[in-house]
C-alpha cells in the first residue's frame, strides 16, 4: 500500500504542534484512525499500480444511504432527510512564503480560495508563530475530493525540490511498466516530475565498465525526481521500493562464441538448467551470443559453468571435411542439425554462401565416424528436385522476387506438408547464371510441387517487367499516387511491387496477374498492359522530383560527429520523407576514400543536406556540438494527445530518430472575476533538449503536425443512397477525383446492417456521406457533390413500363439502331430486361421532359407491331445444319432476306429446330404474319434445293489442290459461289461426310487423294467440275519419292484433320495414299451393354454439372490394313525430313491407346471449353498430350491419348465447366 503524504511528512519529521482541531464527533476520530497504513510493496503484481492513491476511508465504505422514497420510510408524503458522510483530514506544514509560477508572492489565504474553488472541499487553517508551522484541517463529501484538494496544497504550500536517485539499469522497465504504466501512475499519484535519461544515453561506459562486457557489476543511472518535497519524496519512497524488488537479478552475456562450439553448449541446455538448482534462469541464443538472466547466484552459477564448457570444446573438437551436393545441405540445417547432433554427438557446419559443396563436421576423434555417418543418412533421407526457372538469368530473379513477394514457398509447404521450398541465397543470387529452386520432401508430394510450380511457372512467362526508377524518389512516387498505382490492378491487371528501402534498389517489380478474371493468354495483351504501366511509373518518377548527386571529401574523424549518436544527426539531416541517401567512405562508390561522404536526392534537398553537413563539421572542429541546447514553445492542448500519440509513440519516435527529449506540461491561463474564474485560454508548453539542428528539426516536425491537425475537419451529408453509384462513378473514378482535387477523404457507405448503417469504419447511416480533410477541401469538395446531387436529382427520373416482347426486335431496330436513335433525340437512358415470352419491362432514366419523349417514341413503336402466328415446317433432320450454317450464319443470311433482325435473342423467338436428338422433324416460326410466310416459303425452296442435290468426283492431282483452294480459301470460294456448288478436298472435315459420288466407278483405279467431290444441283455441279478440269496445270517434272507404310487405324490420328499433310508441303513434299481411310476420324462411343458408364455427381453445394465418362481401347473397331504413302519431294533434305516426321507420328499414333467420351448434360459449356478460336482446347492438347475432340452435333467431348493423359485432359474440361462465373442479380 503506497503512502500517504501526511505519513511522509511525520516519517521525514515534519510533524508539528498538535491538532488545535478536535475532531467533533467518534465517528470523525474513527474516519481520522482509518488512514493507510504502510505495506511491503509488491512491484510484481500488477495490482500494486492501478491505484496508487490512498484507500477509501471506512466510513466510505459502510452501506449506502437509503432512498427518502423507499418504503421503509413511511408515507411518501413525508420526506426525511439523510446525513450525508464527512470525509476529514489533518496535517501540518512548516511556514513557508509561497509564490505562484511567476515567484511572485501570493499569501495563505488566496492558496486556500483557489483550492476551495476548484474542488468541494473547506478548508481551515491555524498558525504557530513559536514552531513557525501551520495545520490544515480539509473537510469534503468525498474520499476522492478530499485526496486532490490536499495534494494541490501541498504542492502549493511546499518548496519545490529535485532529488535523484541511482538504479540498475535492469531495474528500469520495470520503473517504466508495460507501454509506461507504472510510471504514468507514479506521475499520477505524486505530482512529481520524474525524468529517466533515454535508452541511447546508458549505452556509453558506466561504473568503469563498458556497456556491452559481461556485467559483473550491473551499470546504472539516474532517476531525477522534482516537485514539492512532500510529493517528490514519496515519489523517491516508492521508486526506491521497486528498486530494492529487482536488485536480486542479473543479466549475463556469453560473447563470440566460436560457431563449432556454439551447437555443443546448445545441445546442454538441459545440463545448465539442472545447474540452476531450482533457481530463477532464463538462457537465450541470438547467433554467437548467449544472455543468461535470473537471479544472481544463478546466473553466476551456470556462466562460469558455460565458460569452463566452451574451453574444453576449443581444444577438444576436431574437424572432417566432406563434399556433398548443394542441394543436399538443405537436409542438415535447423532440426535436422539437432538431430544429428542427438544421434552422434556432432555437429555439422553448412555455409550456403560459398560456393564450395564442402560441408565441416565437428566432434571428438571417437565420434567423429557416427557423426560421418548420421550426415550421410540424413542427406540421403529425402528427395530432392531441383527446379530451375526459366529464361534468362534477369527474367528467372524477377519470377524469383515475385515468388518470395506472395511468399509462394510457404504456400506451397503449407499445401504440401512435409515438402519444403528452399530459394537461392541473396549472396548466391548475385554471382549466378541461372537460379534453382530446392523442393524437398517425399516423392510423390514433391512431384505434385513440381507440377504446380510448373504452371505457375507457365503463366508468368512474358509477365514479368523491371523498371529502373531511383530508389530515393520510391516514397515520394507511393505517397502522391497510392491510389493510383493500386488501381493499376483493376485497369491494367498489373501489379507494382517497389523494393524495401532499406536495399537502397532502383528496380520496381512489375507482375501481370494471370489468375485474376480479367487476366488476358494473349501475350500481345499482356505486353501493352505492362507497356501502359511502365509509361505511367516512368511518368511519374518525372514528376516526383530531379535527382542529383553531391561528393564532399570530410576528414574521416569528423564522420562521427555527421552521423551523431545512434544516427539521430543523420536522421535530422535526411529529414522524415527519407528521399535522401548519404554514405561515407569506401561504401560511397568504388572510386571513393575512406574521407569521400556522397549525397544523392532531390537537387533542394542535396543543397539542403550539403549545406547542413558543412556546418556541422565546422562546428565539431570549434568544439561548438553542445547536446544541452533546448527550445520551448506553446500548443494548444487540444493536440497534445495526438502530438505524444498513443502510450507515447509520437514524441518516442522523435526521440528515437533525433535523439531528443520532448517534454510536455499544461499550463491553463485563468482570469477570476468576483467570485467566478473564466478560463481564457488552455495551452501546453513542448520543451525539446538535445543538438540544436536535431531540436530545430523536432519542433518544425511538430508544427507541421499542428498545423495540419488544426485545419483538420469532417463534415457529414445527407445524400439519398439512391444517388451514391452515380457519385463513385465507375471504379470509384469521380469520387478519386474529387479526393484528389480537395486532398479530403470521401467515406460512403457499403452495405446496410439491422439497425440501418453502413459497413464503414465511421458509424454512417445509408443516406450519410462524410468528408474528411483541411477546410477549404472540405468545403469545396461539399459544393461539388451537392451540386452532382442536384444534377442528379434534375437528371436520374426513372419511368418504368412494359411492352410486348414481339414488339422488342422492332424497337431496337437492326444493329440497336431504332433505339439509339432514340436515346440521342431524346437524351435519354433506356435499359430493356425481357420478363417471359409475353412481356418485356422498359426502364428509362433522366429528366422528366426527356423520360416522357423516350415512352411516347417506343410506344408509338410497339403499337405498329402487329400480332404474332405461329406455323411448322417439315424439314428433314438431316438438313437441320446445313440450314443454319456455321456458328447460326446461314439462318441469319435466310431471316435476313426475309426482312427480319438477325440479332441472336430476336433469332431465337422467330424460329426454332429441334434439338440435337429429339425424333421431330418440324421447324417452328413465330412472328410478324408477313416475315413468317416469307421464311416459310424459303425454307421449302432450300429444302427442295437440298433434295435434288448430287455428289460427283473428278479427277484433280493432289499437288495442285493447294493452288486450286488459295490463301485463305479465297479461289475456292469464288468457285463456289461462281458455280453454286460446294467443293470438298481430300483432308477436309466434311469430305467423308458428303457421302459417296455417283460416279465413283469411273474413278476405281485413281489415287483417292486425287479425287475431289462436288456436290449440288447436277447443273451446277457439272460446271464446277468442268471448271476444276480447265484450271489443272499439267504435270511438274518427276519428283524425288519414297514409300511409308501406315496403318490404316492411324491415318486419323496421323493426319491431324489434314495440318500433318499441310506442314509437309510447307517443305515441298505432297502424299499420296494407296488406300484411304473410309470409317469417321471421330470413334463413334460404343452402344450400352447395361452397364453404367462412370457418373461425376453433382456435389451439393458444388457448380460441376452431372456428366458421364466412360473410357474404352482405342483402335479396337479401327480399320485393318496398311496404306502406303508415297512422299514426293523436290530434294533429298525434304524428302528425309517427311520420312521421320511420318515414322514420329506413327510411334505418336500407337502410344495414344485410350479413348475417353466425356458426355456433358447439354451444350451450354462448350463455346467456353473450346474457347476464342479453339484456343482452350489447343491448351489442353499442350498441357496434357491428348487429343480433345469436340462434338458439334452432339453434347459428347472425345478425348484420346495414353490413360493417364485423357484422365488429365478430363479433369481440365471439367474445371472449365465448373469455373462457370455466376449470374450476377440486379436489383
Amino acid at each position: 500500500m503506497a503512502l500517504s503524504a501526511a505519513d511522509l511528512q511525520k516519517r521525514h519529521d515534519m510533524e508539528g504542534a498538535p491538532d488545535p482541531f478536535a475532531p467533533a464527533s467518534e465517528e470523525e476520530q474513527t474516519e481520522h484512525r482509518s488512514k493507510p497504513v504502510k505495506q511491503e510493496l509488491d512491484t510484481d503484481s500488477h495490482s500494486a499500480f492501478p491505484s496508487l492513491g490512498p484507500s477509501v476511508s471506512a466510513s466510505a465504505t459502510r452501506g449506502a444511504t437509503q432512498s427518502a422514497w423507499g418504503a421503509s420510510n413511511g408515507p411518501r408524503i413525508k420526506p426525511v432527510i439523510s446525513k450525508q458522510p464527512v470525509f476529514t483530514d489533518s496535517f501540518t506544514l512548516a511556514t513557508t512564503e509561497p509564490t505562484n509560477k511567476d515567484n511572485k508572492p501570493v499569501t495563505l489565504g488566496e492558496i486556500i480560495k483557489q483550492v476551495m474553488a476548484k474542488y468541494k472541499v473547506k478548508i481551515e487553517a491555524s498558525g504557530n508563530q513559536r514552531s513557525r508551522q501551520t495545520t490544515f484541517h480539509i473537510k469534503a463529501e468525498s474520499q476522492r475530493e478530499l485526496d486532490k484538494a490536499k495534494r494541490m496544497l501541498l504542492s502549493l504550500m511546499s518548496p519545490v525540490e529535485t532529488f535523484r536517485v541511482p538504479a540498475p539499469i535492469s531495474t528500469i522497465p520495470t520503473i517504466i511498466g508495460p507501454k509506461g504504466a507504472t510510471l504514468k501512475q507514479l506521475r499520477d499519484q505524486t505530482g512529481a516530475k520524474i525524468e529517466i535519461p533515454p535508452k541511447d544515453s546508458v549505452n556509453g561506459v558506466t561504473n568503469g565498465h563498458a556497456a556491452g562486457d559481461d556485467e559483473d557489476e550491473e551499470p546504472s543511472v539516474t532517476i531525477t525526481v522534482t516537485g514539492p518535497k512532500p510529493l517528490a519524496l514519496e515519489a523517491v519512497d516508492l521508486i526506491k521500493q521497486i528498486i530494492a524488488s529487482k536488485t536480486s537479478r542479473s543479466t549475463q552475456r556469453i560473447r563470440d562464441i566460436p560457431s563449432n562450439v556454439l551447437p555443443f553448449i546448445l545441445a546442454r541446455k538441459s545440463v545448465y538448467e539442472e545447474a540452476a538448482q531450482g533457481g530463477e534462469l532464463k538462457l537465450q541464443s541470438v547467433q554467437s551470443e548467449i544472455t543468461a538472466s535470473g537471479e544472481r547466484d544463478t546466473v553466476h552459477r551456470v556462466v562460469d559453468l558455460i565458460k569452463a564448457d566452451i574451453t574444453e570444446l576449443s581444444s577438444g573438437l576436431t574437424q572432417i571435411k566432406i563434399a556433398l551436393p548443394k542441394r543436399q545441405h538443405r537436409l542438415l540445417v535447423g532440426k535436422d542439425a539437432q538431430d544429428i547432433m542427438t544421434k552422434s554427438k556432432c555437429a555439422v557446419v553448412v555455409n550456403f554462401d560459398e560456393p564450395s559443396d564442402e560441408i565441416t563436421i565437428w566432434g571428438r576423434p571417437v565420434d567423429l565416424s557416427s557423426g560421418l555417418a548420421a550426415v550421410m543418412e540424413q542427406a540421403n533421407s529425402k528427395y530432392i528436385h531441383e527446379f530451375p526457372l526459366p529464361g534468362p538469368v534477369a527474367v528467372s530473379k524477377q519470377l524469383l522476387e515475385y515468388m518470395k513477394r506472395i511468399s509462394y514457398p510457404k504456400t506451397l509447404s503449407d499445401k504440401h506438408p512435409g515438402v519444403s521450398v528452399f530459394t537461392p541465397t541473396p549472396a548466391t543470387i548475385d554471382r549466378a547464371h541461372s537460379l534453382v529452386l530446392d523442393i524437398v520432401g517425399d516423392k510423390p508430394a514433391v512431384d505434385a510441387v513440381v507440377r504446380q510450380v510448373s504452371e505457375f511457372i507457365g503463366k508468368h512467362i512474358g509477365a514479368t517487367r523491371e523498371v529502373t526508377i531511383d530508389w530515393l524518389v520510391h516514397r515520394v512516387i507511393n505517397g502522391k499516387n497510392a491510389k493510383k498505382i493500386k488501381q493499376f490492378h483493376e485497369t491494367h491487371n498489373v501489379l507494382v511491387y517497389f523494393p524495401p528501402e532499406s536495399g537502397e534498389r532502383s528496380s520496381v517489380l512489375l507482375v501481370y496477374d494471370p489468375f485474376s478474371k480479367a487476366a488476358s493468354p494473349s501475350p500481345d495483351d499482356r505486353a501493352k498492359s505492362l507497356d501502359e504501366v511502365t509509361k505511367e511509373l516512368t511518368k511519374m518518377a518525372k514528376e516526383a522530383a530531379d535527382v542529383k548527386s553531391e561528393t564532399l571529401q570530410i576528414e574521416k574523424r569528423w564522420h562521427e560527429a555527421i552521423i551523431g549518436q545512434g544516427g539521430t544527426t543523420l536522421n535530422a539531416i535526411i529529414g522524415e520523407d527519407k528521399a535522401l541517401s548519404i554514405k561515407f567512405g569506401l561504401d560511397a562508390g568504388d572510386s571513393a576514400t575512406e574521407d569521400t561522404v556522397l549525397i544523392r536526392g532531390t537537387s533542394v534537398d542535396v543543397t539542403r543536406a550539403t549545406k547542413e553537413i558543412l556546418q556541422i563539421v565546422e562546428n565539431a572542429k570549434n568544439d561548438e556540438i553542445v547536446n544541452s541546447y533546448s527550445t520551448v514553445f506553446d500548443i494548444d492542448r487540444e493536440f497534445v494527445g495526438r502530438v505524444v500519440g498513443a502510450q507515447g509513440a509520437g514524441i518516442n519516435k522523435l526521440r528515437d530518430q533525433l535523439g531528443v527529449r520532448v517534454d510536455v506540461s499544461d499550463d491553463v491561463d485563468e482570469k477570476e472575476s468576483g467570485k467566478k474564474k473564466k478560463a481564457v485560454h488552455y495551452k501546453s508548453k513542448v520543451k525539446i533538449t538535445g543538438r540544436k539542428e536535431n531540436v530545430e528539426e523536432a519542433q518544425k516536425r511538430i508544427i507541421a503536425q499542428i498545423e495540419k491537425l488544426a485545419d483538420e475537419t469532417s463534415e457529414v451529408l445527407q445524400i439519398p443512397s439512391k444517388y451514391h453509384s452515380s457519385l463513385i462513378g465507375s471504379q470509384g473514378k469521380y469520387v478519386v477525383r474529387l479526393e484528389e482535387k480537395y486532398s479530403v477523404k470521401i467515406t460512403f457507405p457499403r452495405q446496410s446492417t439491422e439497425n440501418g448503417e453502413g459497413k464503414t469504419r465511421e458509424p454512417l447511416k445509408l443516406d450519410e456521406v462524410l468528408i474528411k480533410g483541411g477546410k477549404k477541401g472540405v468545403a469545396g469538395a461539399k459544393a461539388e457533390l451537392l451540386e452532382a446531387v442536384e444534377y442528379e436529382k434534375e437528371t436520374n427520373n426513372v419511368l418504368k413500363f412494359t411492352v410486348p416482347t414481339r414488339s422488342v426486335a422492332r424497337i431496337l431496330g437492326k444493329g440497336g439502331k431504332s433505339i439509339n436513335e432514340i436515346k440521342d433525340t431524346t437524351e435519354a437512358q433506356i435499359d430493356v430486361e425481357r420478363v417471359d415470352e409475353d412481356q418485356t419491362n422498359i426502364t428509362v432514366t433522366g429528366t422528366k421532359k426527356a423520360i416522357n419523349a423516350a415512352k411516347t417514341a417506343i410506344l408509338a413503336i410497339a403499337d405498329q407491331v402487329a400480332e404474332e402466328i405461329s406455323v411448322t415446317v417439315p424439314v428433314d433432320s438431316k438438313y437441320h445444319r446445313t440450314l443454319i450454317g456455321a456458328g447460326g450464319q446461314g439462318l441469319k443470311d435466310l431471316v435476313t432476306r426475309c426482312g427480319g433482325s438477325s440479332d441472336s435473342r430476336v433469332l431465337a423467338n422467330l424460329i426454332k429446330f429441334p434439338r440435337q436428338g429429339e425424333p421431330s422433324n418440324e421447324v417452328r416460326l413465330r412472328g410478324e404474319p408477313a416475315i413468317v410466310n416469307k421464311l416459310k416459303a424459303e425454307l421449302v425452296k432450300a429444302v427442295a434445293t437440298l433434295r435434288d442435290r448430287v455428289v460427283m468426283a473428278v479427277e484433280v492431282p493432289a499437288g495442285q489442290h493447294r493452288n486450286l483452294i488459295g490463301r485463305g480459301g479465297q479461289h475456292l470460294n469464288e468457285l463456289q459461289d461462281r458455280t453454286g456448288a460446294q467443293i470438298q478436298f481430300p483432308g477436309s472435315r466434311s469430305y467423308a461426310q458428303v457421302g459417296e459420288p455417283e460416279n465413283a466407278a469411273d474413278f476405281g483405279d485413281m489415287d483417292p487423294a486425287n479425287i475431289v467431290k462436288v456436290t449440288g444441283p447436277r447443273a451446277a455441279c457439272e460446271l464446277a467440275i468442268d471448271t476444276l478440269k480447265k484450271s489443272v496445270k499439267t504435270a511438274s517434272p518427276e519428283l524425288l519419292t519414297a514409300t511409308v507404310v501406315v496403318p490404316l487405324k492411324y491415318h486419323h490420328v496421323i493426319s491431324q484433320q489434314g495440318q500433318f499433310f499441310r506442314t509437309l508441303r510447307s517443305f515441298g513434299v505432297q502424299v499420296d495414299h494407296s488406300v484411304q481411310a473410309q470409317k469417321p476420324q471421330t470413334p463413334a462411343r460404343p452402344a450400352s451393354n447395361g452397364a453404367s458408364a462412370a457418373r461425376i455427381d453433382q456435389d451439393e453445394d458444388s457448380d460441376v454439372p452431372e456428366a458421364e465418362w466412360e473410357v474404352v481401347p482405342n483402335y479396337q473397331d479401327a480399320e485393318e490394313g496398311d496404306s502406303i504413302w508415297t512422299l514426293k519431294a523436290r530434294d533429298q533434305a525434304g524428302l528425309e525430313r517427311a520420312e521421320k516426321l511420318v515414322q514420329e507420328a506413327i510411334e505418336h499414333a500407337k502410344s495414344m491407346s485410350s479413348i475417353g467420351f466425356l458426355t456433358l448434360p447439354d451444350r451450354t459449356a462448350f463455346p467456353r471449353i473450346v474457347g476464342s478460336k479453339g484456343a482452350n482446347v489447343m491448351r489442353i492438347r499442350q498441357e496434357t498430350g491428348a487429343d480433345v475432340q469436340v462434338s458439334k452435333e452432339n453434347n459428347t467431348i472425345v478425348i484420346i491419348g495414353s490413360e493417364n493423359n485423357i484422365i488429365a485432359a478430363k479433369d481440365a474440361v471439367m474445371r472449365m465447366v465448373s469455373g462457370r462465373p455466376r449470374r450476377q442479380q440486379h436489383d
